[in-house]
């Protein structure tokens, strides 16, 4: 029942590859819009924050077509990076990772942007009455405080990115080997009729990785939180 095939590990270290990629490469980009988010006023604000959150809302099969429109071969992002830099998304592991980004950045910044709002500004402005300059703010006030919301909204997103479906299996399909993860694995198993005992090991596999991404989140939080009272 649990003697795990060499395909089913190929779908579950793909899995947690795309995971590991898309939660790695949207963090900094999700730490600059929640700090956007949290401490700055400006026209379009509330456009941005809906934009973010769109992924939330719309179908997941509606925002993989919204990718593959864009960065498919054919599309306008896609094509460019093609012909300027050799970069290809569509049914490629590298737009699993697009696609999962994604759908779990809504999820990694909400997080973030509740520990930055939390944060006390006066100790952000007597950093700067002592004269650091707002990066130096930023790296050594801002950031460590909102470590724990950091790591929550990084642990977050990285345990939806394992389960996504929808928009990834639009986007890149589901190739065995290259796009397909452990939700495409199940899918294409339910289908067959000897493929109950496979889907069902890669189900627990599936749960016990999202349990340890919470817990793991959890822990993470607790002892960041620790550490900056210095208990």
């Amino acid at each position: 029942m649990f003697d795990i095939s060499p395909a089913e590990w190929t779908a579950i270290w793909l899995t947690l590859r795309v995971a590991v990629v898309a939660t790695l490469v949207s963090t900094p980009l999700g730490i600059a819009v929640a700090w956007l988010l949290a401490r700055r006023d400006f026209w379009g604000k509330a456009a941005l924050d809906a934009a973010i959150h769109l992924p939330l809302v719309l179908p997941p099969v509606v925002t993989g077509y919204i990718l593959l429109l864009n960065f498919g071969r054919r599309g306008p992002i896609g094509a460019w990076l093609a012909d300027c830099c050799g970069i290809v998304f569509s049914f490629r592991w590298s737009g699993a990772a697009l696609a999962c980004g994604v759908m779990s950045f809504p999820l990694l910044v909400r997080p973030m942007r509740l520990s930055i709002e939390a944060i006390d500004r006066k100790l952000e402005q007597a950093a700067s009455t002592l004269g650091a300059a707002p990066w130096r703010v930023f790296l050594t006030v801002t950031l460590p405080l909102a470590l724990p919301g950091i790591i929550a909204g990084m642990i977050v997103g990285f345990a939806k990115a394992l389960g996504e479906f929808g928009a990834t299996i639009t986007f890149v399909s589901n190739i065995p080997g290259e796009t397909q993860t452990i939700s495409a694995a199940i899918y294409s198993l339910i289908q067959t009729p000897d493929g109950d005992a496979a889907a069902f090991r890669l189900v627990v596999v599936s749960v016990i990785m999202a349990v340890v991404a919470l817990i793991a989140s959890e822990a993470l939080a607790r002892r960041a939180v620790k550490r900056l009272h210095g208990l």
